[in-house]
């Protein structure tokens, strides 16, 4: 794609950076099978559980399409992966893909209500769970299409597939799925609209195959490279870093749990050389001890995101480390990564300068037509190969998103006069906790449940280490009494770890506007 030449940040572009890239119009899977074909044994996956070749992960991935194809999948079918940061992840993501179907991930810190919806939605006929998750499965499946469930560990249950024992029984194949990279869906991306609903980003192998370049070719990354895989899998970012790890012949340490210490002993150990994290992870690690206790110095580039970073953290991880922790920005929707930091450059506050291919602007928010000049806020829009296809069934909100080519972020931002982003508050009113998005109203549709609750509205209460925690005004009905404590715990039971309030408020009455609407940012001012 061709940005216009006389953009600010092209001044600032990093040296040996291109502006452009010829894309190759291939699916996803030939970033694994093409290093697979140049170097079989290099080690491309580290994890606790063993070491998996490149050779073997790509062997691994084809037994598994081959298993997916023979249950009858359906071609151009949703496949849904609910499994934390394991090698199985990895070869379930590839052969889903090899077969002709598509991805469809959830966190799986998910909730019976949460994967119902993401079954209905993808429509998916197969599940590849972990064996602990067997249990919310069996709850979810009830009214879903879903008839194939494949278990991941030990555990036999009725009904179902054990995943060891399919890649024990199928031999590699390949098959003629006939994939157009630029029309056909890799994966189906859950995030969340304005009004909490998750939806499904339809990212095609073109998107996912240009953001894994683009991403890979702007810090640099070789086969000699050691990539810390710390995010989840499951999420865009954790997706997207894979990708690119693949892409470039490195070798992916795949974690399971983010504990401070570990990591480090990890980074230390491994000699990791490129590491992404939610910044609440860096928050996490320049407050703890053990910090100077490790060798950091196989570092070259370390990048925070997910949420914004305090500028006390940035300080304090540059000073300690000596190594620049960059910033950079993305959604769901763009597969996710639209801009980053130019190395060596970076400024306090900014997300950086838009990526390789990519072009963004600030926009009007009462019109979205009128483009800002450097230094006046409104909305942040972007474009390029990554952006998405469409939502998932959400026509209308499709159309919303994505206008006259270009991607709405529903973020407030302004751009300086080099070029360099900067995010001021959130269009949408999505809570960033730990670096994981948690929508209010499906958080308020939980506590609407509950018999005593009249009205309720949730925001996002800034935290020094979480970046934000869910914080709930309720107004009690007559007569009800329930503790802040009690409220809590039903939430606790109903959803995901990350999506509970972590405080209740009880008020007599919500602040609203003239047609009845909650005003939300009265309550974020009141704290």
């Amino acid at each position: 794609m061709k940005v216009p030449p006389e953009r600010p940040w092209f001044n600032v572009w990093p040296e040996g950076t291109p502006r452009t890239i010829n894309y190759p119009e291939v699916p996803l899977y030939e970033l694994l099978k093409r290093s697979a074909e140049k170097h079989p044994d290099k080690l491309a996956v580290d994890h606790e559980k063993g070491q998996i070749s490149y050779g073997k992960l790509d062997v691994l991935s084809d037994k598994f399409a081959a298993a997916l194809v023979d249950m009858d999948v359906k071609k151009g079918g949703s496949v849904l992966i609910f499994l934390p940061n394991i090698p199985e992840f990895i070869v379930s993501y590839y052969a889903v893909l090899k077969a002709g179907r598509v991805v469809a991930s959830v966190n799986p810190l998910s909730k019976e209500m949460e994967l119902e919806h993401a079954l209905k939605n993808s429509e998916a006929e197969t599940i590849i769970a972990h064996e602990s998750l067997y249990p919310i499965v069996k709850k979810a499946q009830k009214g879903t299409n879903l008839r194939n469930i494949i278990i991941v560990g030990e555990k036999r249950y009725p009904n179902t597939y054990l995943f060891r024992e399919l890649l024990a029984n199928y031999t590699p194949q390949s098959f003629e799925v006939n994939i157009r990279p630029k029309q056909n869906a890799a994966v189906i991306q859950y995030t969340g609209g304005t009004t909490g609903t998750p939806k499904g980003a339809m990212l095609t192998h073109y998107n996912l195959v240009s953001n894994a370049i683009m991403n890979a070719r702007w810090f640099k990354w070789s086969s000699n490279d050691v990539v810390l895989g710390v995010l989840p899998l499951c999420h865009s970012w954790g997706a997207c870093y894979m990708n690119s790890t693949f892409y470039a012949g490195a070798t992916l340490i795949l974690i399971m749990r983010f504990d401070p210490e570990k990591v480090l002993e990890i980074v230390e150990k491994k000699k990791v050389t490129i590491w992404y994290g939610a910044a609440t992870m860096f928050t996490l690690i320049v407050n703890h001890s053990a910090i100077t206790k490790y060798d950091l110095s196989s570092l070259r580039c370390v990048k925070a995101g997910a949420a914004p970073i305090p500028h006390s953290t940035k300080r304090k991880w540059d000073s300690l480390t000596g190594v620049e922790l960059m910033l950079g920005y993305g959604l769901t929707e763009a597969s996710p990564e639209t801009h980053d930091s130019p190395p060596n450059r970076v400024k306090i506050g900014s997300v950086g300068i838009p990526l390789i291919d990519t072009d963004a602007k600030i926009v009007d928010i009462e019109t979205g037509t009128k483009e800002l000049p450097p230094g006046e806020i409104g909305e942040l829009v972007v474009k390029g190969p990554q952006v998405m296809k469409c939502y998932r069934n959400c026509p209308e909100e499709t159309k919303r998103a994505l206008r006259n080519g270009w991607l709405y972020t529903g973020d407030i931002a302004k751009m300086d006069e080099e070029g360099y982003f900067y995010i001021v508050d959130r269009l949408k009113d999505t809570i960033k906790y730990k670096g994981y998005s948690v929508f209010p109203a499906e958080v308020e549709n939980v506590l609407y449940t509950h018999p005593s609750v009249k009205e309720c509205a949730v925001i996002g209460k800034p935290d020094s280490v979480a970046g934000e925690i869910p914080k709930a005004y309720v107004v009690l009905k007559e007569g009800a009494a329930i503790t802040e404590d009690e409220l809590i715990e039903y939430c606790r039971k109903r959803i995901a770890p990350y999506k509970r309030i972590r405080e209740v408020e009880f008020v007599v009455e919500l602040p609203k506007n003239i047609a009845g609407k909650i005003l939300r940012r009265a309550l974020r001012n009141r704290g």
